[in-house]
């Protein structure tokens, strides 16, 4: 069972929404501390000047201190709707002089320019913040012989804290929520073009190769689209191509084999032996050309550019592989009494390519020449090397003229008025896929000494070939 993939928007609204959310929980921690800081501060400076206020009513020397706190000013300073405060003055040996034992700090603290000090500390069990003051009494800066302690719980300033910290994350939990609606509208919107694109694929229908067209495409997007319509372009050259061949194919087989049933049903007609046998000679010749004619028709589907595209060149040498080409065709010149000749370099001649498919275009090449040069005719396959690699195949006969030069590399395409008729139109057209496979082509061209044909290939130095794009031959 395979795994899902992931989706595209699932993955963006991920990437945003989630570092918006974490940074939503960050700002609440940060905003809490500095809201409990700011309230701790509030209310440190209002506890402060209760112990200020308590020390202006101390009486008496330092050895009898007495404090004169009236009722009244005891509730204006100590009583608090929300927290409990408490107070307690003793001497600087620890005596206590008035009010409940507030804790100690429980280690060194140091005071401030005016006297205090603020700590933390717990009064049954609930946590309470503490100011110490030591109020000079004699206004002389003398060893200072009294401690003022104020307490008070920490409700209020809990409270102030988190209404200060609802009243700063309430917006912003709003304004999250409103990104994250905008975002997602954001995607959505922005992946459109993504869906109209697959939209458009889906509806087509099989045998549609016609560009895909999506009308406000993004710069990003188009590249896809491109892509998509270059492989739709590549495909349509494809099957086309098959189409025709299956065509041509079929076009080509149909007489053919019409004309061998015809001779094989002649044959079997006939009663005299003599006329048997030559009716099986003619039906002899016509499967030969429909051999010949069906391997043709193969090496022409293995030469397609879709089919060659996979083809891997090799370093091989010219000279020998033309050579070779050039003594397998010598029977078959000699039997129509025609002088085969071969010239080739003084020296290796190496070039990039596919040693197979290259003897295949000198077989095609020479082939064509043996059949349309008259006996006693001359046939020379020529390996240069300067000033690059070639090859060439120059015969004696009938010259082409310049108009049908183009046309007599097209499939099935003969000319009229020669003395053999017997081809089937495709040799020149396999030779030429095969050299287009090798990065160039045959060029024609009459012959030097005027009589017959030149057919030529140049072939690029050893690693300099360049990249070939098959799908555009």
């Amino acid at each position: 069972m395979t795994r899902e993939q992931p989706r595209l928007r699932s993955q963006l609204l991920t990437w945003l929404l989630v570092p918006l959310a974490l940074l939503l929980i960050a700002d609440a921690f940060v905003s809490y501390w500095i809201a409990l800081e700011f309230s701790r501060r509030a209310y440190d400076r209002s506890l402060i000047e209760i112990a200020h206020e308590i020390s202006l009513h101390l009486r008496g020397p330092a050895e009898a201190l007495e404090l004169d706190l009236p009722e009244a000013a005891r509730r204006v300073l100590l009583t608090d709707p929300s927290d409990r405060i408490y107070f307690g003055v003793s001497s600087a040996d620890g005596r206590a002089i008035a009010g409940v034992a507030v804790p100690a700090p429980s280690g060194k603290i140091v005071h401030g320019p005016h006297a205090e000090a603020l700590y933390d500390a717990v009064i049954g069990n609930a946590p309470v913040r503490v100011v110490e003051y030591r109020p000079d009494l004699d206004g002389r800066s003398r060893q200072r012989a009294v401690v003022v302690r104020v307490a008070e719980t920490e409700v209020k300033r809990r409270d102030l804290a988190r209404e200060i910290l609802l009243s700063v994350v309430a917006p912003q939990v709003l304004l999250v929520l409103l990104a994250g609606l905008i975002v997602w509208a954001g995607v959505a919107h922005g992946l459109s073009p993504l869906e109209r694109l697959r939209k458009a694929v889906a509806s087509r229908k099989p045998y549609d190769r016609s560009p895909v067209e999506v009308t406000d495409i993004p710069a990003e997007v188009r590249p896809l689209l491109q892509s998509i319509n270059g492989l739709l372009g590549r495909l349509d050259r494809v099957l086309t191509a098959q189409s025709r061949f299956v065509a041509d194919a079929a076009h080509q087989l149909k007489t053919p084999v019409a004309g061998l049933q015809a001779q094989l049903e002649l044959a079997l007609r006939q009663q005299d032996t003599a006329q048997m046998r030559a009716s099986i000679g003619m039906l002899q010749k016509g499967l030969d050309r429909l051999a010949r004619l069906v391997s043709q028709l193969l090496s022409l589907a293995r030469n397609e550019p879709a089919a060659a595209i996979s083809v891997r060149l090799a370093p091989i040498d010219l000279n020998a592989l033309a050579l070779e080409a050039a003594s397998s065709w010598v029977p078959e010149a000699l039997a129509k009494s025609i002088d085969l000749g071969f010239e080739g370099a003084s020296a290796p001649v190496m070039i990039e390519g596919d040693a197979e498919r290259l003897r295949e275009l000198m077989d095609n090449l020479l082939d064509n020449a043996v059949r349309y040069t008259a006996p006693g005719g001359r046939v020379t396959l020529t390996v240069s090397a300067t000033p690059l690699p070639s090859m060439s195949v120059n015969d004696d006969g009938p010259s082409i003229p310049s108009e049908e030069r183009a046309r007599v590399f097209e499939r099935f395409h003969r000319l009229l008025g020669t003395r053999y008729d017997g081809g089937s139109g495709l040799g020149l057209a396999i030779a030429q896929e095969i050299a287009r496979i090798h990065g160039t082509s045959i060029a024609l061209a009459d012959d030097s000494d005027g009589i017959g044909n030149a057919f030529s290939v140049t072939f690029p130095f050893p690693g300099k070939t360049e990249a070939r794009d098959l799908d555009s031959m």
